[in-house]
């Protein structure tokens, strides 16, 4: 390597790092950067990087290890668990959008090829940047959030056939029918050979590597298995990008896949940002603004698309209208593998002159309009929502919640959900269940659970599940702004009614309980006072002042966690409080105990320590104030009363 390519890596790594930090702290995604660090240091802004060629070369290695990771992290076992969203809805909604661009494309008068291959570009939408919005915005598992991750995964594997269209495409006129069987057979067989070596071959040899003990040769055998089998597509007239994807789908069956991933990240990284950056070079700017009003039409174009073959995909799914309409937004940009594409594109003529330019400003564009689609679409949702709910009947099952009286509603069937449901079975309170997923509605239901296909945020779904009557109301939704909604909806409907709620997020505890409900759990917060009620034990704190300290952090909303208290005086201070004011322990005497058979009056524990026994359960049954005659047993509870100091000396006096 040169001093002047030397010089230009630095440039664009140095630069990077620059833009991300701003990007970053914009909250634009890193893949936006990564453009824009391009367009600044291509042809089209300052012009300071100059060997594109070489840079290209790197960006290459950087598409496969991007797909090549992809591979690793497909797993079969994590696609049954969304299988029908990923068959069913990512296959219609990639469909859709390809015939429905190329239909409109060749109303443009593009021909056939190029309008099949915009179809390709505009279906893809984009993992890193959806994932990470959804992920800051804890709707992961949201209705939207879980269909959504079923149509990108799908959208990602879809990348592998497109990759090995576009050259087929290219020679559409000039190839013959045999030609483009014997391609696909070769996709076939290839894929079927990755399968072969899967469950066959590569097990024992990843084992034979790792039994090596020797990281480095580990390494270079992923490496080599990455490159090699990319090498190898090539060769048979595929692409590189096929060949890493199937080597990354060979190593994800075995047990070492975590590994490598880790291995590999770094390089990945590094080669992905160079991609990127490589794509943002080829823009040029003054040919973007004397198209900018073409290059407006085709971001308004592509986004109208997207929201309306994905929404119309997620309505067939039996998803509600809002859940539909907020996936709907948050797939509507361009993916970061459009990219890919288009460069494979290019490379065998299409998107020649300003149509290559069109695309990347467009795409950048639908990229960065994603943050303010996802902030806008929840109002646009909640309007569509509620018209929706105002004229639909729920659909009920089990036990009609017009006959229950002092129901638990159970809003969110997640994993709390189901844990409350167990236990309020269990002990014979009565209870309905609502939720918007449509697959968890069928299998609840077929098990006889009183469930309601519906929105715990819409007042009719509420009252279908009988609030004014309710006791409690349990919200455990995966979507803050729902959440919200449902907490004043129900208090507005039952004034009465107990209302918690489960969050994950600490900003939302005052605005919770400011809408009326009547005691909010932060999961973090929660998972904090256990771990230090833990820590605190070994130390052996006495329990009743860890018990103290849990109850002022609980009756202040968390105040001392969030780093926002609600009062002046230190918590030591209300402790003290606490402690001045008695403290009640109770001590179980075991049967070989020495005072067992022995007087309250011969044991004096007032005249030794200073606590007062103020009652002695046995067999369930109270004495209250016991005199100084009542003899002890084994098994009998002592119920004592002093200081704290007090009670520490009574308990270490008993049990000795």
């Amino acid at each position: 390597m040169n001093l002047f390519l030397m010089a230009e890596l630095l440039t664009v790594l140095a630069a990077s790092i620059l833009v991300i930090f701003i990007f970053h702290r914009l909250r634009i995604p890193a893949v936006v950067g990564f453009l824009i660090t391009g367009i600044i240091l291509g042809p089209g802004g300052f012009g300071l990087v100059k060997d594109l060629q070489a840079i290209n070369a790197l960006a290459e290695v950087g598409v496969m290890m991007l797909l090549f990771t992809i591979g690793l992290e497909f797993s079969l076992d994590r696609l049954q668990k969304i299988q029908r969203y990923f068959w069913l809805g990512g296959s219609l909604q990639v469909l859709l959008t390809i015939g429905l661009t190329a239909v409109l494309s060749m109303l443009l008068r593009i021909r056939l090829q190029e309008a099949i291959l915009d179809g390709f570009l505009v279906a893809l939408s984009s993992t890193a940047v959806v994932l990470k919005i959804l992920s800051d915005k804890n709707q992961l598992d949201s209705p939207q959030g879980q269909v959504s991750f079923g149509i990108l995964i799908f959208q990602d594997i879809a990348l592998v056939p497109m990759l090995a269209l576009v050259p087929v495409l290219a020679n559409l006129q000039t190839v013959s029918l045999l030609t483009v069987g014997k391609h696909l057979i070769l996709s076939v067989a290839a894929v079927a050979a990755v399968f072969l070596l899967a469950r066959k071959v590569m097990p024992a040899l990843i084992s034979m590597i790792v039994g090596t003990r020797i990281k480095e040769i580990f390494l270079l055998s992923s490496l080599v298995a990455c490159l090699g089998m990319a090498y190898l597509t090539a060769s048979l007239g595929l692409s590189l990008a096929l060949g890493a994807f199937l080597a990354g789908m060979i190593i994800s069956e075995s047990y070492y896949s975590h590994q490598v991933v880790s291995d590999i990240l770094p390089f990945k990284d590094v080669f992905n940002s160079l991609f990127f950056v490589s794509i943002g070079m080829l823009l040029d700017t003054k040919i973007v603004w004397s198209l900018l009003g073409l290059v407006l039409a085709v971001v308004a174009g592509i986004i109208l698309i997207k929201v309306i073959t994905v929404f119309f995909t997620v309505r067939l799914l039996s998803f509600d209208p809002r859940s539909s309409l907020l996936a709907a937004f948050g797939l509507a940009q361009v993916g970061e593998f459009s990219f890919v594409l288009a460069n494979v594109g290019r490379e065998n003529g299409f998107l020649a002159g300003q149509d290559f330019q069109v695309f990347i400003a467009s795409s950048i564009l639908t990229i960065l309009a994603t943050p303010l689609l996802v902030e806008l679409g929840p109002r646009l949702a909640d309007r569509v929502g509620s018209k929706y709910q105002s004229g639909q009947r729920p659909e009920k099952s089990g036990v009609e919640p017009a006959f229950l009286v002092n129901q638990v509603i159970i809003a969110g069937f997640g994993l709390n959900g189901q844990n409350l449901a167990r236990v309020l079975k269990e002990t014979g309170i009565p209870y309905v269940i609502l939720d918007l997923n449509p697959d968890t509605y069928r299998r609840i239901s077929r098990a006889g659970e009183p469930i309601i296909f519906g929105d715990a945020s819409s007042s009719v779904i509420l009252k279908e599940a009988g609030i004014d009557r309710a006791k409690a109301l349990v919200i455990a939704l995966n979507d803050p702004r729902a959440t919200r909604r449902a907490v004043s909806l129900a208090r507005q409907l039952n004034p009465e009614i107990f209302i918690i709620v489960r969050t994950r997020f600490a900003s939302e505890i005052e605005e919770l309980y400011t809408l009326g409900a009547s005691d909010v759990i932060p999961e973090e917060f929660e998972t904090s006072i256990e771990i230090f009620v833990r820590v605190l034990e070994k130390f052996h704190l006495p329990r009743n002042i860890i018990n103290t300290q849990v109850q002022i952090l609980r009756s202040e909303h968390y105040g001392l966690l969030r780093g926002a208290r609600s009062s002046s005086r230190r918590l030591d201070e209300k402790i003290y409080d606490f402690l001045e004011a008695g403290v009640v322990e109770t001590f179980l005497v075991p049967e070989t105990a020495s005072i067992a058979g022995k007087t309250l009056g011969e044991i004096d524990l007032r005249g030794k320590t200073g606590v007062t026994v103020i009652a002695v359960v046995r067999n369930e049954k109270t004495w209250s104030g016991p005199g100084a005659d009542f003899r002890l047993q084994g098994h009998d509870v002592l119920v004592l009363v002093g200081n704290h100091q007090a009670i520490d000396q009574a308990l270490a006096y008993l049990s000795s």
